[in-house]
C-alpha cells in the first residue's frame, strides 16, 4: 500500500499543475437490517483513538454490523489504506487529506470534529537554548510528514517569516520521534496528544509553541469511495459516523471516564491521558464552508512551499452525504 501511494505522488508530480478531478460516487440506497448485519466496517484508528472512544461511552455493545479495527501510526499510512480499499473509514487530522488529495487518492472527507489546538505542539527539551522559533533556524524539527504536526510547523514557521527551508525537518512516526527526542537526535519535536503530554510528563520536554491562532484543529472521518460506493458498507458508514459524534459529545461531559478508559486500552499512564483530555476533546462541528475553507488554506499553504505537488481544490474531496445524520447526532 505504501508502494501504491508512493507511486500515485510520483505521477502527480509528473503531471506538475494538481491532480485528476475526483469523482463522488453515487449515493446507493440504503440497505436492510439484515442486509446491514451481514456487513463488515473495516475501521483505520489510531493510538488511543476511535475505538477507545467508542469503547468507553459504550457504543460498542449495540452495533447493526460488524466492526474490525486497525491500528496505524498516523494519518498518512491510514489513508493509504482507505485508497486502496484495505480499509473503509478512519480518523485523521487536518493535513493527511491534504497530502492525499495531492496524490489524487480514492478517499473523501465525509465529517468533521474540532480537536483542541493547543494539544498540538512544537516541543524542545526543557534545558535546550531555543526559545522561540526563530531559535530553531538551521535545526531539526521531527515530525511525520504529512500529519497534522506537519501543518502546525508550517504555519507557526510562517508566523516567525520563515518557512520550512529554514530548518531541517526529520520525518519520524510518533514512536520513533520520541526516542530521537530522548536521545537528543532532533532539537524539537512536533506531535499531538496523547504524545504531547507524554512528552511533557515523561521526555522532561517543554512546549516551544501550540498551534493556538495558527492551526484549525480540525479532524476528520475519511472514507475510501469503493466503500462509499457499496450499499452495505454506504449504510454502514452513515450509522458509524453518527454514532462516533454521540461518543464525541460522551467525552466532553465524561472527561475522567474517557481518560481511564484511554489509559486502560493504550497502556499510557493515567495521567498522561488526564492531561491530554483536561486540555480537551474533539467535538463534532459541521463540514460547512468555513472548515473547507480553512483547509483550502492550508493546501495553498504547503503547495506555495512545494511541500505538495502543484495546487488542490479540497472542496472536491468533501461528500456531504450524511450531513443530516451528522446535524441530528450534535443536536441529541
Amino acid at each position: 500500500m505504501r508502494k501504491l501511494f508512493s507511486t500515485l505522488l510520483a505521477a502527480a508530480l509528473v503531471a506538475g499543475c494538481g491532480q485528476a478531478e475526483p469523482t463522488t460516487a453515487a449515493v446507493p440506497a440504503p440497505v436492510s437490517p439484515a442486509e446491514l448485519a451481514g456487513v463488515t466496517l473495516k475501521v483505520g484508528d489510531q493510538k488511543g483513538g476511535v475505538k477507545s472512544l467508542l469503547t468507553a461511552a459504550g457504543l460498542l455493545d449495540d452495533l447493526p454490523y460488524q466492526i474490525e479495527f486497525s491500528t496505524f501510526t498516523s494519518g498518512p499510512p491510514l489513508l493509504e489504506a482507505a485508497s486502496a480499499g484495505a480499509i473503509d473509514i478512519g480518523r485523521v487530522g487536518n493535513t493527511p487529506p491534504i497530502f492525499a488529495a495531492a496524490a489524487d487518492a480514492k478517499i473523501s472527507v465525509v465529517a468533521a470534529a474540532q480537536a483542541p489546538v493547543f494539544d498540538d505542539a512544537l516541543l524542545v527539551p526543557r534545558d535546550s537554548p531555543v526559545q522561540d522559533i526563530a531559535g530553531l533556524k538551521g535545526k531539526t524539527i521531527g515530525v511525520a510528514k504529512g500529519s497534522s504536526a506537519h501543518g502546525q510547523v508550517l504555519y507557526n514557521l510562517r508566523a516567525a517569516g520563515l518557512s520550512t527551508k529554514d530548518v531541517k525537518l526529520s520525518y519520524l512516526q510518533p514512536a520513533d520521534a520520541f526516542a530521537a527526542f530522548n536521545q537528543r537526535a532532533i532539537d524539537a519535536w512536533a506531535v499531538w496528544d496523547p504524545y504531547t503530554a507524554q512528552a511533557l510528563r515523561e521526555a522532561n520536554a517543554r512546549v516551544l509553541v501550540d498551534g493556538v491562532g495558527k492551526t484549525n484543529g480540525y479532524v476528520f472521518q475519511v472514507a475510501g469511495r469503493d466503500a462509499l460506493a457499496d450499499p452495505g458498507k454506504n449504510s454502514a458508514l452513515r450509522e458509524y459516523v453518527a454514532r462516533v459524534a454521540k461518543a464525541q459529545k460522551w467525552a466532553d461531559t465524561h472527561r475522567p471516564e474517557w481518560s481511564a478508559a484511554w489509559a486502560a486500552e493504550t497502556g499510557l499512564k493515567p495521567e498522561v491521558t488526564a492531561a491530554a483530555t483536561a486540555r480537551g476533546v474533539e467535538l463534532p462541528v459541521a463540514l460547512d464552508d468555513g472548515v473547507l475553507k480553512s483547509q483550502q488554506d492550508l493546501a495553498n499553504a504547503f503547495t506555495d512551499e512545494k511541500l505538495i505537488p502543484g495546487s488542490i481544490d479540497f472542496a472536491a474531496f468533501a461528500d456531504q452525504r450524511y450531513s443530516e445524520d451528522l446535524r441530528s447526532a450534535r443536536e441529541q
